[in-house]
């Protein structure tokens, strides 16, 4: 006797996203994005700045770019390195030597270097992990926060949450006015915190142009020129 049951073992698909192909569907969806993005921006002017570089640097994502950064009013720096990590109102630039952060406000322009690939090699930030599936249904917290790629994909930090988590790293903060050297202690709903020479320094975040970590010979130096310049 035939059983009108379905075996269990029959392999089973999903129902298409689209009537059209794949690769059509993926076309079609990154120009809706892109579509959607310069509409809301648009509607509110405010938002533009923050919204288009966001969406400029996580297509560059561990790419190489070039930033032009607004220290003074008449004075801009240039900085080259590539796209580590994007946040809700900041971008972090790696290179050979350091990290730097600079949030959406200080960035006059952003671009690629000329004759630079315009893809990144998957093996950058590729995540391997044969559980990793489970992991995100049973232990998300847990394991999302191991892994920097995750915390990315998953949250828009700010530039006070992601300093935060570099507690204990020394780094060079560029205002609009001056130039201050020191360690990490923490960040406040307004301010990051720094230790130098056993003595705390307040830094309004919204005054902050760049944030660079220091080398050792160049964190020594600086130690040095603060004590003699006293």
């Amino acid at each position: 006797m035939q059983s009108d049951s379905t075996d269990n073992n029959s392999t089973s698909f999903s129902s298409p996203t689209s009537a059209v192909s794949a690769e059509e569907t993926r076309i079609l969806t990154e120009y809706m994005k892109q579509k959607n993005l310069f509409q809301i921006t648009n509607h509110d002017e405010s938002r533009r700045k923050p919204l288009i570089l966001k969406q400029f640097f996580k297509m560059k994502r561990n790419q190489q770019v070039i930033v032009s950064s607004v220290v003074e009013d008449d004075k801009h720096i240039t900085i080259e390195g590539k796209v580590a990590s994007i946040g809700r109102d900041f971008v972090m630039i790696t290179d050979l030597q350091k990290r730097t952060w600079i949030p959406y406000t200080a960035i006059n322009s952003a671009t690629i270097p000329f004759g630079f690939p315009t893809y990144s090699n998957t093996h950058q930030h590729f995540i391997y992990d044969n559980q990793l599936q489970q992991k995100l249904v049973l232990q998300f917290g847990e394991t999302v926060i191991k892994k920097e790629a995750l915390k990315q994909q998953f949250f828009e930090e700010t530039l006070q949450t992601n300093l935060n988590s570099w507690g204990g790293m020394w780094v060079e903060v560029k205002t609009v006015d001056n130039v201050v050297y020191g360690k990490v202690l923490k960040t406040t709903k307004h301010e990051l915190v720094l230790t130098a020479l056993k003595k705390e320094v307040l830094i309004s975040l919204h005054e902050i142009r760049k944030v660079s970590t220091l080398g050792f010979l160049q964190l020594w130096t600086n130690l040095v020129k603060s004590i003699f310049s006293k």
